[in-house]
Order: structure tokens, then sequence, then C-alpha cells
């Protein structure tokens, strides 16, 4: 099995309260193809991009309709030790660690910027399987917070990230790298966001035309939030899904203008 540095996104799965019209509306903008229901597993349905694992869906748990949202999560050898590193950094352990029969073990936490994720400890699921230049795969994600500064000191410590601030004086943003490579961005939420949306992890999936996508998605009943815009790493929009689900999607291979430079941090 190969070794997922610690931090690096591994998964991502999403709740929604009607199961059918979800897997309909992603099959249609993003391409998936679903596996049965796994009814040992409260009928976790994987998601395949291309024939590779890419991402799941399931019902909510008693007492969670009505909160569709993805949620990332990051890659640990040691689950136990990760949320004890959580609660000392100011961390709140939502779902204590858990063994999910022979698949892995999870757990899932909050930051102290209230951002909810997810940790994974892989046993035979050992996570994305397609590639992030597949169509429908998970392609990148991005921390949205209001309170920054507790996410750079939380993330870092608990995962050992190290971080690049991107020199721009318009936009507070950096990166968090791990295993020698970027795993996650992190944007500070501005006056734009309204006050009710708290901080969030914000998936990107990879699609070979932006604008199409979002017509799919819209044309199904999602919500355009953002774009479609062309920057450096590529055509990007976000939008919500019809249940509240918020996500983007990415044409990695339009892209537009330089790289932005970073400092170490």
């Amino acid at each position: 099995m190969a070794v997922t540095a610690a931090g690096t996104p591994i998964w991502a799965d999403a709740m929604f309260s009607d199961l059918e019209g979800a897997k309909t509306f992603y099959a249609d903008v993003l391409g998936w193809t679903f596996a049965e229901p796994s009814s040992e597993f409260g009928n976790y349905t994987q998601a395949y991009a291309g024939g590779k694992a890419a991402a799941a869906v399931v019902p909510p748990m008693p007492g969670q309709e009505g909160h569709s949202q993805w949620c990332l999560y990051l890659a640990s050898s040691d689950i136990a030790a990760t949320a004890a590193r959580i609660r000392e950094h100011g961390g709140e352990v939502l779902m204590e660690p858990m063994q999910v029969g022979e698949f892995g073990s999870m757990c899932l936490a909050r930051d102290p910027g209230g951002a909810v994720f997810g940790v994974w400890q892989p046993g035979t699921h050992e996570g994305f399987e397609a590639p992030v230049d597949q169509p429908g795969a998970y392609c990148w994600a991005e921390l949205y917070t209001r309170e920054p500064q507790k996410s750079d000191a939380f993330f870092p410590a608990v995962f050992g990230y190290s971080a690049q601030q991107m020199d721009d004086d318009g936009v507070d943003f950096r990166t968090f790298s791990a295993g020698g490579g970027m795993v996650l961005g992190r944007m500070r939420m501005t006056e734009d966001f309204p006050p009710e949306v708290p901080s969030y992890i914000n998936v990107y999936f990879t699609v070979p035309d932006c604008d199409e996508a979002v017509a799919r998605a819209v044309k199904r009943g999602a919500v355009l939030r953002f774009g479609p815009m062309t920057t450096p790493f590529g055509r990007f929009a976000a939008v919500s899904d019809p249940q509240g689900a918020n996500f983007s999607v990415i044409d990695v291979t339009t892209t537009e203008g330089d790289m932005p430079s970073t400092t170490d941090v």
C-alpha cells in the first residue's frame, strides 16, 4: 500500500437527504457512475470517474437531514494520535476515531475557526483512485475561514504542513504543503460571504469544460456562486448543488496569466 503523507486530501463524501437526486445530478454534471449502496454501512455509495473511485454519497444520519455538504478527509497513519493533536491545538473532535470494517478508520473534527473536516487512516480503502486530470476526479480543496490566524496555526501543528503565503496585498491566500507538494489552500473569507455562512472546506472536481459543466449544473437546479473565471490554475466556477452542498468545478487545461509568487511563512 502506498504511503500518503499526513494531511494529504485522501477522500471526500457528502450526505444527501435525496440520495437518488444527488446521484442523478452528479452523474450529469461530473459524469460519475455509482456502485450499489452498501447497506452494512448506511447505504454509503461510492462514485467513480472513468471507473476509478472519486468520492461517495450517503444518506444523512438521524438528525442531520437537510444539512448537505461535502466533507474532505485528510490522511493519517495514526488516527488516535491525530485526534489527540486536534484537541491539543484547539480543535474539536466531533466524531471519535472509529473503525469502518476493513476499509480503514475515520474521525470528524472542527478546526478552531469552525471548519469541519474528516481524518482517514486507510485500510483496504486507500482513498482517491482517479487522477486529478481525469474528468470527475477530485482536484483541489480550499479552506475558507473568517479566522485565518487560527487555521494557519492549527493545520501545520496537527499535520506538519509547511506554508506559503501568496504575494498579493489584495487577497489573503496561502497554501499548505506536505510530502513535497501543495495539498490545501486557505482563503480569508471577505464580506462578500453572508455572515451566516460558516467557515468550510470547498472541494474542486475536474471537468473538461467549465462553462458546459456550469450550464448542466444550473439546468438541474444548482446555484452559480462565482465564475466562471480563468486563472493561472485553470478555469473554474463555484456552485451550490440543488441540495445546498457547495463545490467547485475546474478545467485545468484552460489557463490565463502568470503563476503568483509566494513567500514561505
